[in-house]
């Protein structure tokens, strides 16, 4: 049981296909005590559906574009754990029609959005998680291929992934001292809601399958294992990185590159 008597927020559910309830399901397994948010009305019935199959998980509302939700979503886990041990971020968005065409016809608003929950969520969240770790912690971010290499149809999202990472180093360099760790993870392409929104995803996935060196698709499982990896003991002298889960695709060349 690595995290017996911890306590966890997992930010990001939205269904049963999400990556962060494949990670909540491998933090549980192991003793965590955990809560969760969900962004709005819409997704709520969801989210609370899946927290009631956990013993002791709570849910809240918050919408990480709002500094007075997450304040108000600390509050929450303040009244029920009084400490938090580790935060996972599970959060990305790009308006659709950013992700499809060409990356130089992304406007305005639509880079100024991805970016903002993508990335500048992350240091929202962590910054007003931060009284609650005061006995340190660990915090786990989700990113993409993307980040560093040109994955048609990403387009914006990539850049928002690529100031994710930059994000999570400069996070890991600030709040070293305080032994909190941020760390991310780099999942192949799987098929959760948020990705439905890339054009070409079931194409991506197929050709994930067939060229990554374990010749299988990323599971959500094993990005779950790898956050539980993240945020035990087990990785405690691992921060600022980032760690694939993707079969090894990403040690690919030129043959890795897919239309």
């Amino acid at each position: 049981m690595l995290l017996d008597g911890k306590n966890g927020l997992i930010i990001g559910v939205a269904n049963k296909h999400s990556i962060a309830w494949a990670i909540a399901q491998s933090a549980a397994g192991q003793g965590a005590q955990l809560i969760f948010n969900y962004q709005n009305e819409r997704l709520r019935e969801n989210v609370e559906e899946l927290v009631a199959s956990m013993p002791g998980a709570k849910a809240f509302p918050c919408d990480v574009g709002n500094d007075a939700e997450i304040a108000a979503l600390m509050e929450q886990v303040q009244k029920e754990f009084g400490m938090l041990d580790f935060l996972v971020h599970s959060v990305a968005f790009a308006p659709r029609e950013e992700l499809t065409g060409q990356f130089v016809n992304t406007t305005r608003q639509g880079f100024a959005t991805a970016l903002d929950v993508s990335a500048y969520s992350l240091v929202a969240v962590t910054k007003a998680a931060l009284p609650l770790m005061s006995n340190g912690g660990s915090v786990v971010t989700l990113t993409y291929l993307g980040a560093e290499r040109v994955v048609p149809h990403y387009n914006v999202m990539g850049v928002a992934k690529a100031a994710l990472e930059a994000t999570v180093r400069y996070l890991a360099h600030d709040l070293g001292p305080k032994n909190i760790r941020v760390n991310a993870i780099s999942a192949g392409p799987i098929k959760t809601l948020a990705a439905r929104g890339v054009s070409g995803i079931s194409k991506m996935v197929d050709h994930h399958r067939q060229f990554a060196p374990l010749r299988r698709a990323t599971e959500q499982g094993e990005v779950g294992d790898t956050a539980l990896f993240l945020v035990s003991p087990l990785g405690r002298g691992i921060t600022g990185e980032v760690i694939y889960v993707d079969g090894g695709y990403h040690i690919l060349g030129s043959l890795a590159s897919v239309e």
